[in-house]
């Protein structure tokens, strides 16, 4: 005989609940004072796996009723952080009612969404002001190639000594490309390819790192931070996953030397559990395929591990500066270039959606390396004397 609904746990019912689309649990959460209990507990929030179903898709096609949600007075508040946070920032701006929030909400929504950096704009407003501000001048350069709001675009580049800086280019003509380029003739490798990672992703802007890759004749070239940055000591890509093929080495040049240096000491071994060194990446919150960043996330865009073994990529070493840039997501960003390797180097960096950019701070740096340790943390140019 059939258990009654009266007679299931709120726990249980609440699972249920989550299992439909935001159209039917309105209207359930209409048919009896129970079920609207349940579905307005802010312990048992039964909407929040719709919501995230929606906020997920990789297509972002939303359900219509996602639209009003505000107005309904069964919605917990709390999934509102996730959806200012996840949601696409034309359908916040022009397609959606927004909800009342406390401003210590919007401020958790603001720091969830944008770089820590990006605070610099509040400056006396409120933090719904500044988040819809920030908003709405992220998606306008996103789609178009104004720099009115932001003349100067910084980025970080990380010596081979340990010390970093924080340059600037002008916005209206910056190319990472051709910055990294100037610096790989100063150190005397622009012989050498230009290579590039995508280290995380966010909802608006990932970063890219832009480095030279090959197996160095001394131990003096090589830069310890750019392979710190990428790869967090005694995190490792996982012995479940699939190792994937390192690139192809051309003979002829630097690339194609072996190696005078020791393999260095596996770093998982000098160690804890790295689950007790990292905290996963919450503010700002990493795109889902980025979702458990720092550590290893499965599904094949997470391309820091090209290899398994201590030297990956193909036991080539990052040598000389690395430079660090965060680039702005558009409609066409993502779109891949045929002919080359997927979400690494020219896929990253050439073609349409991949030349606006926005400013790097140290405590962006910060947010998305904590455990890399700087000798000199410089702003602009020079030594640091």
């Amino acid at each position: 005989m059939a258990t009654p609904l009266e007679y299931l746990p709120v726990e249980l019912v609440a699972d249920i609940l989550g299992e439909l689309d935001i159209a039917s649990l309105i209207t359930v959460s209409c048919l009896s004072r129970r079920l609207r209990a349940v579905a307005s507990e802010p312990s048992l929030n039964p909407w929040r796996q719709p919501i995230l179903r929606n906020l997920l898709d990789p297509n972002e096609v939303y359900e219509p009723a996602l639209k009003h949600l505000a107005v309904r007075q069964t919605v917990p508040r709390q999934n509102w952080v996730e959806i200012l946070a996840l949601g696409k920032a034309e359908y916040l701006l022009f397609g959606m009612t927004l909800p009342n929030l406390k401003e210590a909400e919007w401020e958790e929504c603001f720091r969830r969404r944008f770089l820590p950096g990006w605070i610099k704009w509040k400056k006396d407003a409120t933090w719904k002001e500044t988040f819809l501000k920030m908003l709405h001048r992220l998606w306008h350069r996103s789609h178009s190639s104004c720099t009115a709001d932001e003349a100067w675009t910084h980025y970080i580049v990380l010596n081979r000594n340990g010390s970093a800086n924080l340059l600037n280019g002008s916005s209206r003509n910056y190319n990472p490309l051709t910055m990294f380029h100037e610096i790989k003739l100063q150190n005397n490798l622009a012989h050498l390819m230009t290579h590039a990672r995508l280290v995380v992703e966010f909802k608006d802007v990932r970063i890219i790192a832009l480095g030279v890759l090959t197996k160095p004749r001394s131990t003096f070239s090589v830069n310890p931070n750019a392979r710190i940055f990428l790869h967090p000591p005694g995190i490792t890509k996982g012995e479940d996953e699939d190792a994937q093929s390192s690139e192809a080495v051309s003979d002829g040049s630097d690339e194609s030397f072996q190696s005078t240096l020791e393999p260095p000491v596996p770093v998982r071994n000098n160690y804890g559990n790295p689950k007790d060194l990292y905290r996963q990446l919450t503010h700002p919150l990493p795109s889902e395929a980025h979702a458990r960043y720092p550590f290893y996330t499965p599904g094949g865009e997470d391309k820091r591990w090209l290899g398994m073994d201590e030297l990956e990529e193909g036991g080539r070493q990052w040598v000389g500066p690395m430079l660090i840039t965060a680039q702005l997501i558009g409609p066409q960003t993502k779109e891949h270039i045929a002919d080359v390797p997927p979400l690494q180097d020219l896929d990253l960096m050439v073609g349409s959606g991949r030349n606006q950019y926005a400013s790097m701070a140290w405590t962006d740096l910060t947010a998305i390396a904590p455990w890399l340790e700087l000798t000199n943390a410089i702003t602009g140019p020079g030594l640091g004397h």
